[in-house]
């Protein structure tokens, strides 16, 4: 068995094999994660890209192992390894079907359990859900407004949420947030999702725009059939795992929601907290295909038509997980404290940490009360002709350029033929050579000093003009540029000329 590759010690460099925000995404067949003598081993990959990880205990610099698919093992000695190092696992579908997610295991209380199931009656999941809706609306406004462009779509997103202060249950402001869902998806259908060039002749039509976010083959958002859904799946399902990281740390349960129903194998707290969030994974989404291109080997059309991400995709947006870790820590804090504050008897001033930001640390330490945002992974500038990786002030790639430069200049050859053949043309031509015969004609050859010969022009004046600019000699002695270039080339010009050139060349009788 070939050598496991050790992952260097922290600081790590931009060639580590952890991204910098410690996100690690596996994929592949037979994916093994297990424990041998105190490093965690990793086996990934699809054939010739299989590779052997092995991570220390100390500097690893991993917080999140992201597995897609479901085709390997790992150990229970793996799971504790992480859970001791502080590191969360999630598996995923590329469909975005979130399968599992476990994170480091924390105390709980149960009287904020308590509070939390006996919340619907205690009125404060309506507070809570109309909070989380408040913000939800507030933020796809502000993608409606700014991102998008679309100042109508906007306005009536603001109409929507300015109902919400009268809404006295859950089930009417399930009914806000979808009358707002319904006009701002609306203002996504004519998008446009761009392609290299090279790519457009397998591109299905209806990938070319964003579309309906309601797939074909379910009437939902599951199983998109274009690549802009399935990405948005995608990272709805990383930023589903984060809520219910989230839930737990704060001894929540992830399973009893304030605003979605009770449903078997859904996490409907966890649901409910990825509502205020979803805007910003939009506006991502947006400033993403907007700016950049999307290659057609990052997607796979099944034979139903279902479109799935493949894995060099998945893992670009796998490390977009702390991104959304971070900005949901302040919500589930807020719904935390807002069930806690609802409890019937209060037994002292008991306020519940705050796990997730350290705010209270941090107000203590004269700090700023939340942490920083994390700024999103460097997308790929993509060469528009080709798809090849790029420098982010470039539009196409080195080859392309070429290519297109040389098209540009056979384009511009046969509009300069055709410009200098039209009838104003053809006049200028006509008055230049009439003009250029006359002061040939009237030149007189005796005017011309005696040191001034064929010799000297070649052997003195000629070499000089070599070294000239074809715009200089061209104001000297007032001919063309191109006539210039021929004359710094070694054309011989009428000696008329050559006493002007000979000053410009610095060639004097004593030279």
């Amino acid at each position: 068995m070939a050598a496991a590759r050790n992952v260097p010690q922290l600081p790590q460099s931009h060639n580590s094999l952890l991204p910098r925000h410690g996100v690690l995404t596996l994929f592949g067949f037979g994916i093994r994660v297990r424990v041998d003598s105190g490093h965690l081993f990793i086996d990934d990959g699809i054939a010739a890209d299989r590779r052997q990880l092995r991570f220390p205990r100390v500097g690893h610099g991993l917080k999140r192992l992201v597995i897609i698919g479901s085709d390997g093992v790992i150990s229970l000695a793996a799971l504790r390894w992480l859970s001791d190092v502080g590191a969360a696992v999630s598996v995923l579908e590329r469909d975005g079907t979130l399968l599992f997610t476990t994170g480091p295991v924390r105390s709980s209380d149960a009287r904020l359990r308590r509070a939390q199931g006996m919340a619907i009656h205690s009125g404060i999941a309506l507070i809570v859900a109309r909070e989380l809706i408040n913000k939800k609306l507030a933020g796809q406004e502000r993608v409606a407004r700014y991102t998008l462009l679309a100042t109508h779509t906007a306005d009536a997103i603001s109409r929507y949420r300015a109902e919400l202060d009268s809404a006295d249950s859950p089930g009417r402001i399930r009914i806000i947030e979808s009358q707002a869902a319904a006009a701002y998806w609306a203002a996504w259908k004519m998008l446009p999702i761009n392609f290299p060039k090279k790519d457009e002749h397998r591109v299905p039509e209806h990938w070319r725009t964003f579309g309906t976010r309601v797939s074909p083959l379910t009437g939902s958002p599951r199983r998109a059939v274009n690549p802009s859904g399935a990405v948005l799946n995608y990272l709805y399902a990383i930023l589903e795992s984060e809520c219910r990281l989230a839930a737990a740390a704060l001894g929540l349960d992830a399973g009893l929601g304030v605003l979605h129903v009770d449903a078997p194998a859904r996490d409907s707290l966890a649901c409910d907290l990825m509502e205020a969030v979803r805007p910003d994974i939009d506006d991502f989404f947006l400033r993403w295909v907007t700016r950049e291109m999307l290659k057609r080997e990052w997607f796979l059309e099944q034979k139903d038509g279902n479109a799935r991400l493949m894995a060099s995709l998945a893992i670009k947006l796998s490390e977009t997980a702390p991104m959304w870790g971070r900005a949901v820590a302040p919500i589930a804090e807020w719904v935390a404290g807002t069930l806690w504050s609802g409890r019937r008897k209060q037994s002292g001033a008991v306020s519940l940490p705050t796990r997730l930001t350290q705010r209270r640390k941090r107000e203590t330490k004269g700090s700023s009360s939340l942490p920083s945002p994390i700024s999103p992974p460097r997308r790929e500038k993509l060469c528009h002709l080709c798809g090849k990786v790029i420098k982010h002030r470039s539009t196409t790639c080195v080859d392309c350029a070429a290519d297109g430069a040389a098209g540009r200049m056979v384009n511009a050859a046969k509009l300069g033929r055709i410009a200098a053949r039209s009838p104003e043309a053809r006049a200028k031509h006509r008055a230049s050579r009439r003009r250029h015969a006359e002061a040939c004609s009237a030149w007189d050859a005796s005017s011309q000093p005696g040191w001034l010969t064929d010799q000297v022009y070649f052997e003195k004046i000629q070499p000089a003009l070599a070294q000239t600019s074809a715009s200089s000699i061209a104001k000297k002695i007032g001919v063309s540029r191109w006539y210039a270039s021929r004359i710094r080339q070694g054309y011989r010009p009428h000696p008329r000329h050559w006493q002007l050139l000979a000053d410009l060349a610095g060639i004097a009788p004593s030279a």
